[in-house]
């Protein structure tokens, strides 16, 4: 009998010592276990955070509790971060050393991660994408090499690390492609597919199972979207997911979603593809609507034929107050999450 009272208390210790781990700050907590590589993604950019956190910004459940942000969110269901890279960023937010410090965070917290390289020492996006400082008087041949090294540099710190992204973007909302005048896509097509190769080839080259994301916004636009991935594939580049934003209003969602199941449809046929959604955003005061739309689009992404919906991420749900003059986010001017988040739950 004493014998298998033992048994009995040694199991219980390997189990309880399995279940729990040590935060940084040194406190036993619950955490999930790793997701396998093709679990669905229910993800969040939470980028802004260790920038907010030493602004003094702190996160709170919906009970009031203040608590650390990703295990917040995990709390939700949020299983992935995803987090932007800059090249020399001002104030150092975003730069190499700040994205391994959050990257670690995330592995802590067994989430998966989707790093995404903006090339550029701030936003790069439809509207701009400028290129780093200290890559302003390159040409397009020297501008490949800078892209490839950046890239392996990033991804070589984290690895270093034991931190292996499951996603990579080369490139954020890249509609007219990079690194401009000489990666836009308008002017020519073959200069920023032989950057989005370059960048392809940098990630394989340090993390061969890392899957490789080109990501452009508007997530409905199909015209935009073959204009862009024919452009691609007929000169040569590569990639392993199409990425897609989607930023609908409270009035539009439903036929935006409608329209961009269309699109995710017709990648995936036309190309192979992997389908993410990058980012999603809607109004905090329209949490309610956001909440539909979150449900709707995730259960959109996840019928599409034979797993190629991957997953979908809420851009900075965190940022509460403006922050940054951000109105889009998930959480209340407490620092509380929305019902918006509650999309996410199983």
């Amino acid at each position: 009998m004493n014998r298998i009272k033992g048994f009995g208390i040694l199991f219980l210790l390997i189990i309880l010592h399995t279940a729990c781990k040590k935060s940084p700050e040194g406190a036993t907590q619950i955490y999930p276990d790793p997701l396998p590589p093709g679990t669905f993604a229910k993800g969040a950019d939470v980028s802004w955070l260790t920038e907010m956190e030493a602004s003094g910004k702190k996160f709170y459940t919906n009970e009031g509790v203040e608590q650390d942000l990703l295990k917040i969110l995990s709390s939700k269901g949020i299983n992935t971060v995803r987090l932007r890279v800059w090249v020399d960023p001002a104030g150092g937010w975003c730069n190499t050393a700040d994205v391994l410090t959050k990257a670690k965070r995330a592995k802590a917290m067994n989430m998966r991660v989707l790093l995404d390289f903006h090339y550029s020492d701030s936003w790069a996006d439809p509207g701009q994408q400028n290129k780093p400082a200290a890559w302003a008087g390159q040409n397009i041949t020297a501008l490949k090499t800078s892209v490839y090294n950046h890239t392996v540099a990033v991804l070589t710190e984290l690895k270093n690390n034991k931190i292996i992204p499951e996603w990579v973007q080369v490139g954020n909302e890249t509609n007219n492609g990079m690194l401009w005048e000489e990666g836009k896509a308008s002017a020519s097509m073959k200069n920023f597919a032989e950057l989005v190769l370059s960048g392809y080839n940098a990630v394989k080259f340090v993390n061969p199972d890392s899957k490789v994301v080109v990501h452009i916004s508007n997530g409905y636009d199909n015209a935009l979207f073959r204009w862009m991935f024919d452009g691609l594939k007929n000169n040569g580049a590569k990639w392993d997911v199409i990425g897609m934003s989607l930023y609908p209003t409270a009035a539009d969602w439903a036929t935006k979603n409608t329209q961009c199941l269309a699109n995710m449809t017709d990648m995936v046929s036309r190309y192979g593809s992997e389908i993410m959604i990058c980012e999603i955003g809607m109004p905090a005061a329209e949490a309610a609507a956001s909440k539909l739309f979150i449900a709707d689009i995730i259960a959109k992404n996840k019928s599409l034929p034979n797993s190629k919906g991957l997953g979908v991420f809420y851009w900075e749900p965190q940022s509460y107050n403006s922050w940054s003059g951000y109105k889009l986010g998930a959480f209340d001017d407490t620092g509380k999450p929305t019902v918006a988040m509650d999309a996410f739950l199983p």
